[in-house]
């Protein structure tokens, strides 16, 4: 049973360390990731999210899969926030919950429409497992307890298997062998790799106002690794911005610690989302996805 909203909501900023403690990193895995992302690193895990998908696009694979659909180049708004939407139901509900249930419907429905290797799945899946555990390391305001790290591994590889994804190692440190080794054989520059890049890239200074949106893609090329650069054919940043964004970062994580633990999970309830406004109040999952146009298709 996962918690509700202030049900059992601890005392004190560690309080959701203790509890998470308190629980089973297996058999528990679905609670202790929710409290990780939901409640104790919300941000965290949405901007290293953003950073995850945007990895995943320079295997010219998924970059060709995905400018043959059209919808990058169309609605690159929509794409996002279908994606976090969706993968945030299965956080906040549970994967086998009925919306949890109702999301991974949408998911399979959405990629049973197009060829897409295993590997590739199974590669993609990797990335939302370790994108963030990484990120939170860096730049969260307390380290990662290690239930929370083996809980997330456990979350999304039920996911995967719901999802009909083959082969994935029963191993945390198995998984990250192979999502290393295949960003090593397969990251590389293709035309279309350079264009979903730019078309992610410009939808995040989309959100900024336009005055700034020039800084912010230096900013954005500031974050991304050299494999990401080269594949994406982005000249790198100067070496004091990633400096200055990085300790932005820190006094931001330095702060945060002084702040009372959070109440309210939220998981589903980011305001960057512009194609379902209000979400999840008046929506289901099943209004998601590529095929559907409720909503606004801003952005």
């Amino acid at each position: 049973m996962l918690l509700t909203d202030g049900a059992g909501a601890p005392r004190g900023r560690f309080g959701w360390r203790r509890r998470i403690e308190s629980l089973d990193p297996v058999r528990d895995h679905q609670e202790i990731h929710r409290i990780t992302a939901g409640f104790e690193f919300p941000w965290d895990y949405t901007r290293s999210l953003e950073f995850a998908l945007f990895r995943t696009y320079c295997v010219p694979s998924i970059s060709a899969l995905l400018a043959r659909t059209g919808e990058f180049e169309r609605r690159p708004q929509k794409r996002y926030d279908d994606t976090a939407l969706l993968m945030a139901e299965l956080v906040e509900h549970g994967y086998d919950s009925p919306r949890g249930k109702e999301s991974l419907r949408v998911v399979n429905r959405m990629h049973g429409k197009y060829e897409i290797s295993n590997a590739d799945m199974l590669y993609v899946l990797t990335t939302f497992i370790y994108e963030p555990l990484d990120w939170i390391e860096r730049y969260g305001w307390r380290p990662l307890h290690p239930h929370e790290r083996i809980a997330a591994f456990h979350f999304y590889r039920e996911v995967g298997l719901r999802m009909g994804i083959r082969d994935i190692p029963t191993d945390f440190q198995e998984l990250y062998r192979f999502k290393a080794d295949y960003e090593r054989k397969h990251f590389r520059h293709t035309d279309e790799v350079h264009a979903i890049g730019v078309y992610t890239r410009d939808l995040f200074c989309s959100w900024f106002p336009g005055p700034a949106r020039p800084a912010v893609r230096v900013g954005v090329h500031a974050m991304l690794d050299p494999m990401m650069l080269s594949a994406f054919g982005f000249r790198p940043a100067p070496g004091w911005v990633r400096s200055v964004a990085e300790a932005g970062l820190g006094v931001r994580a330095r702060a945060l610690r002084l702040f009372p633990p959070r109440r309210r999970s939220k998981s589903t309830r980011d305001p960057r989302n512009r194609t379902y406004p209000g979400y999840p109040v008046g929506y289901r999952p099943g209004d998601l996805g590529a095929d559907r146009d409720r909503g606004s298709t801003r952005g």
